[in-house]
């Protein structure tokens, strides 16, 4: 049996940054993974899918007429676009594979990194059986840290067989565009791959919503705006429906959709995407054989350490990532490992905050959020001003003519007038929202923030300007441009 100061299950975002940050403190750390490297977060997941969003967002603007040139003859092979994205997958891959191989025990007498190629699970609380292709090995640790991530979540009655019925791992499964396509789940996932085939030209998308609007959790006006774009963009969304059943024919499927108001409709689509979400996957890992026991999730519940308890009690069992419960977000997993391992040596420093995490949506054009939405801070009973600034009136967006978009803050309703979260879309806006998420963490008022000289001419200038229209003193005024700017208040009493 070899023994190691930290085992990981799991070589994705938080499994490989625990590992580096192990190696970082002198540990022994061994690696387990049973399939790619990377896990989710390089292939079938976060990377091979913004990788094809980046490549279909590229195809679409050369196809565009309006910017005084014309692409001739202007083709795309679905061949040539999945070689390119499995080809930034591997490159990735690499570059994780040449620092585990730089820091191999082998080759360092402080701590290392040994990665083992299989599918683990618990023997007991101290040691793991992993299933290798050369057979078995038993390996034991000091620390363990569960980083398995998560797999996309079954729709009932209707099995992924790779080739017409697919979820997210099956994308890269396909031959050929398909001439129809029905995307079965409205989140940010499926509204992502709504964009990136309707950005290709070369796909009949349709998009099954079973409310009433798309990204339901965000505002209205959010979601209508992304809603409004895929519609733009040639997706068919239907909304309010409910998928009643898919009957397989030897060149296509049947799809029969119910709808609230009580009419159905028949589809007839060449591939069916389920993209409802993801779930976590522990049971291979044995957990019961820990004295672990799941939430109804699967998921493992933690300390703010990230120590699994058991009993109420913080273990050497550490989980991180889509496991943990928490977000499923890339930034999570990867902070959440190095958070794991700062605390089994004893440094573990301040308590991660998931309160203002920074996501993004890769629609067409990119949406990006921090913080609060209306809708939180209603349900949460806070006082609020709402301001929206369309990217129309932004010199920047303007010269680069890109004005579909938008900037959208929330302030609180009162003498002190915090920050309490940004919604943008357009150009730019995945690398200004981390500046706004410094903001809210430090508790920043709207009087602070204007203080700030913002360069000309930049997309940031739509927060400036947004800002100011909450104190009433934007240079371009809502009565002038109703559609474009507006501002609005609410308290617990309205």
């Amino acid at each position: 049996m070899k023994h190691y100061d930290l085992v990981i299950v799991g070589s994705g975002p938080a499994g490989f940054s625990a590992a580096v940050r192990g190696v970082d403190f002198g540990m022994n750390v061994c690696l387990i993974e049973g399939g790619h490297l990377g896990g989710a977060g390089i292939m079938h997941g976060a990377l091979t899918s913004k990788t094809m969003y980046e490549l279909s967002l590229d195809y679409s603007i050369a196809a565009r007429v309006d910017r005084g040139y014309r692409a001739g003859a202007l083709t795309v092979d679905y061949h040539q676009v999945r070689n390119t994205v499995i080809q930034a997958a591997k490159e990735k891959q690499y570059q994780m594979r040449s620092q585990i191989e730089t820091f191999a025990r082998t080759k360092h007498q402080k701590g290392g990194i040994t990665l083992m190629q299989g599918w683990a699970s618990f023997i007991n609380d101290r040691s793991m059986r992993v299933e290798t292709r050369e057979g078995e090995e038993v390996v034991s640790g000091t620390n363990f840290l569960i980083a398995t991530g998560s797999k996309p979540r079954e729709y009932p009655g209707l099995e992924p067989d790779g080739v017409r019925i697919i979820d997210s791992n099956g994308i890269l499964s396909l031959q050929q565009f398909p001439e129809r396509i029905l995307i079965i789940g409205s989140g940010i996932i499926g509204c992502e791959f709504a964009t990136i085939f309707s950005n290709f030209k070369q796909t009949e998308v349709h998009l099954l919503d079973r409310a009433n609007r798309v990204l339901p959790y965000e505002d209205d006006d959010v979601s209508d705006y992304v809603a409004d774009n895929l519609t733009g963009n040639g997706v068919t969304i239907h909304h309010t429906a409910q998928l009643r059943t898919i009957r397989k024919h030897p060149d296509f499927l049947e799809v029969i959709l119910d709808y609230a108001d009580g009419h159905s409709k028949v589809l007839e689509v060449d591939v069916a995407l389920i993209s409802i979400g993801r779930v976590s996957t522990i049971e291979a890992l044995k957990p019961e054989n820990a004295g672990l026991v799941p939430t109804e999730r699967g998921t493992l519940t933690i300390n703010d350490s990230c120590q699994v308890l058991k009993n109420g009690k913080p273990t050497h069992i550490y989980a991180a990532g889509d496991v943990s419960g928490h977000s499923q977000l890339y930034s999570v997993a990867e902070l959440q490992g190095r958070k794991a391992v700062e605390k089994m040596v004893g440094k573990a420093g301040y308590p991660l905050d998931y309160s203002h995490m920074s996501t993004l949506m890769f629609f067409k054009p990119e949406v990006a959020a921090v913080g609060a939405n209306e809708k939180m801070l209603q349900k949460k009973g806070i006082a609020y001003k709402a301001a929206y600034y369309s990217n129309k009136l932004i010199n920047r967006a303007i010269a680069m003519r890109s004005t579909v978009g938008f900037i959208k803050i929330l302030v609180s309703n009162d003498d002190n007038q915090r920050i309490l979260g940004m919604r943008a879309s357009g150009p730019q806006a995945s690398a200004y929202i981390v500046s706004v998420a410094h903001l809210i963490n430090q508790g920043d008022s709207l009087r602070e923030v204007l203080k700030i000289f913002y360069p000309h001419p930049s997309v940031a200038e739509g927060i400036q300007e947004c800002l100011r229209t909450i104190g009433e003193r934007s240079i371009y005024k809502p009565q002038a441009f109703p559609d474009d700017i507006y501002i609005r208040a609410w308290k617990p009493e309205e």
